[in-house]
């Protein structure tokens, strides 16, 4: 929704809001008792109402005469919007309640379109496309194991590569998959964990798309996706209640 922005009064109560349903302390089908929650969280009527007008447009709650405001069910919810996503790391009260189904989601979804936008980025690739997966590996390559850098170099170069198939739907399949995948990142490349190197994965899918070999730039995605897979593991080795 425009205007909705994490920080200031109106942010805050946005993010407290939403903690509260994707935690269920308000559970789905409930009435909300807005005089309650206005004193809760220490804003004004229209303040509250302001904000949930954000969950509003992510189909989280509703408002209907005679019934009030009320928390709609979790199939009614943009599930795809990157702030959902956002919240439901987030709201979890441990990584290991949010991470197992999400990061399971994530790798299906992967698995599914970035082996087949490859193919495509490999075919449509223009030199441009090119440069921007080259500058996304350096800095790979620059930063240092666990830093935002690194978890931010990582997102461009995927961004890039689906950028390079000149799919316009495939583009904006990024905003959805990005939101859990840094996340992810973040949780991988977290502290005590020792994931493996990321940089030769990510350069062979570069040189199979600069060769424009879609059936190797396939491979080396299905390749990067399984050392993925296996950094999550890892993890879940060292934390077993994931």
């Amino acid at each position: 929704m425009a205007g909705y922005a994490p920080r200031g009064v109106h942010g805050q109560t946005v993010e407290a809001l939403a903690h509260r349903v994707l935690s269920g302390t308000l559970r789905e089908g409930s009435t909300l008792d807005l005089g309650s929650l206005r004193a809760e969280l220490g804003v004004s009527l229209t303040a509250l109402r302001e904000s949930l007008k954000v969950l509003a447009a992510k189909g989280m709650v509703d408002a209907r005469q005679k019934r009030g405001t009320f928390i709609r069910p979790r199939t009614d919810w943009n599930l795809l919007d990157a702030d959902v996503l956002r919240w439901q790391f987030q709201s979890a009260t441990t990584a290991s309640e949010a991470a197992p189904p999400l990061l399971r989601d994530l790798d299906e979804v992967r698995g599914i379109v970035e082996p087949a936008a490859v193919r495509l980025a490999a075919e449509r690739r223009t030199d441009a496309d090119l440069a921007a997966l080259e500058r996304a590996l350096a800095a790979m390559c620059e930063a240092s194991d666990g830093a935002p850098e690194a978890v931010e170099a990582d997102l461009a170069f995927h961004r890039a590569l689906l950028a390079a198939s000149h799919n316009e739907l495939l583009e904006r399949m990024e905003m959805v998959i990005s939101t859990v995948r840094a996340a992810r990142d973040r949780l991988v490349h977290g502290p005590g964990h020792h994931p493996l190197d990321p940089v030769p994965s990510h350069r062979a899918v570069l040189d199979a798309v600069r060769a424009r070999d879609a059936d190797a730039a396939e491979d080396a995605m299905r390749g990067l996706l399984a050392q993925a897979a296996q950094d999550v593991a890892l993890l879940r080795e060292r934390a077993p209640e994931m």
